[in-house]
């Protein structure tokens, strides 16, 4: 038999995918003497890599870029969008748990901004489908910057560069919508191509370590492409934690933001449905999930595992499954 079909029937409805792998005896042979059969991906992966996305014009994205950075925008300059999508840290702020202005926890985990493009909605339920909208969120947001439009136009047309550049650019003085145009621009730039995992989709046999390649096999198929797939490797819909096992009720302690899109739809069939993360660089954005509870990439596979896919996955193949996600670690402007 010349191909081999792996299929996984998608939980809750969704669409089967079905995914052809070369058998052993097709499969190129290393050239360095290890003698070690190296797999070569087909074009009917589930996972895409990156490709490059429209240009943003540098005006526009220094422009961003300086607004991103600046924590004069908060209501007391001290939180900027930096403040909690650190670029030295994959675009979060590392704890489990965000915090805003005066240090109040916001109840919910710091999804990152790299990659944030590729997401089809914004926010862990999804409530706003554009990265313009979603400025508004944490800049008007008391627990986070806790600032206004009021007092974030005042600032700007405080600051003669800020003035200028607005003029040049958008032909007129600092307003919301140009300052959201700005900012979503930048962060359009924030994306993370040419992961090794990308290299080998796009035929680099030799990209990932044969312990990586068990990993990606494995994780589909145990289905965990039925979620994370795609450029994003997820990000592109909406899913219920626990499926399978109620994760609430062995978690317990139960908050608003645990009930994940209700909050918008107020729908019952949305309760503890959120927007699947993208697992771009995920190896760098530890703790995970909505709450923050999974500090190791180890443990948040054997909770999906158990309340997504009602599985226990040997220690063995988890190794594996982690190798595989830590090939998706991408490059931003070019470095790693």
């Amino acid at each position: 038999m010349k191909d081999v079909a792996w299929t996984t029937a998608i939980v809750l409805g969704f669409s089967a995918a079905v995914v052809h792998w070369s058998t052993p005896d097709e499969l190129p042979v290393r050239g360095d003497g290890l003698g070690a059969p190296a797999s070569v991906p087909s074009v009917d992966e589930p996972i895409q890599p990156i490709v490059q996305l429209e240009p943003v014009d540098d005006r526009i994205r220094a422009l961003g870029e300086r607004l991103f950075h600046d924590p004069r925008l908060s209501r007391d300059s001290t939180q900027s969008c930096s403040t909690c999508h650190s670029l030295t840290n994959a675009g979060i702020d590392g704890h489990a748990l965000g915090l805003g202005i005066d240090g109040q926890e916001l109840g919910i985990n710091v999804p990152t901004v790299l990659n944030a493009s590729l997401n089809f909605r914004q926010f862990w339920d999804g409530r706003v489908a554009s990265l313009e909208e979603q400025v508004d969120g944490p800049l008007l947001n008391p627990k986070e910057m806790g600032s206004s439009w009021e007092h974030v136009v005042a600032v700007l047309e405080s600051d003669a560069a800020y003035v200028q550049a607005f003029d040049e650019i958008y032909g007129g003085p600092p307003v919301p919508e140009a300052i959201r145009h700005a900012i979503a621009s930048f962060e359009r730039t924030l994306v993370t191509p040419n992961s090794r995992f990308d290299r080998y989709l796009r035929g680099d046999a030799f990209a990932l370590t044969p312990a990586e390649k068990s990993g990606y096999l494995l994780f589909k198929d145990y289905g965990c492409v039925g979620c994370h797939q795609g450029m994003g490797v997820g990000g592109n819909m909406f899913q219920r934690l626990g499926i399978v096992r109620n994760y609430f009720e062995d978690r317990g302690n139960v908050t608003e933001a645990d009930l994940g899109r209700f909050n918008v739809t107020k729908k019952d069939s949305d309760r503890h449905v959120f927007k699947v993360p993208s697992l771009r660089n995920v190896a760098r954005t530890s703790p995970y999930f909505h709450d923050g509870s999974a500090r190791t990439l180890a443990e948040a596979i054997r909770i999906m595992a158990r309340y997504q896919l009602g599985r226990e996955i040997p220690d063995d193949e988890i190794a594996q499954i982690e190798a595989f996600l830590r090939s998706l670690n991408g490059e931003i402007r070019g470095r790693s």
